[in-house]
């Protein structure tokens, strides 16, 4: 019924794609500006997110002529650009303050955990 090795596979695959310990920073700097971070309802974006690009994700990319390399690469620039953010200590982006938890969505739930690299099955 329960493949042990199929389960422990999936388990390193995700675990290496949502790169847990390498978002800890930006979780820690996003909880410092905004004061509360929703980590239920990221959770919960990421995986309805992640549950959707599976079944849909190539169909919805076709439908505005984007193939999956170019889209890894765009949330990759994204992840980059983010990083660069933090070590700069700069704003790339600007930010506006929000109170109603939308830090828990952009950038946790999507690109951070549900990111492109979730579309390299």
């Amino acid at each position: 019924m329960f493949n042990l090795t199929e389960i422990l596979s999936v388990t390193l695959i995700l675990f290496s794609v949502i790169d847990i310990l390498g978002n800890i920073p930006i979780i820690i700097k996003l909880r410092k500006e905004s004061g509360h971070v929703q980590s239920e309802k990221a959770t919960i974006v990421a995986g309805v997110i992640m549950i959707v690009f599976l079944y849909l994700g190539e169909k919805i990319l076709q439908l505005f002529g984007i193939d999956i390399e170019s889209f890894a690469i765009a949330g990759a620039l994204v992840m980059f650009i983010i990083g660069m953010e933090m070590v700069l200590g700069r704003e790339f982006f600007k930010s506006e303050e929000s109170q109603d938890g939308s830090h828990s969505i952009v950038p946790i739930a999507f690109p951070l955990i549900a990111g492109a690299g979730w579309l390299e099955r």
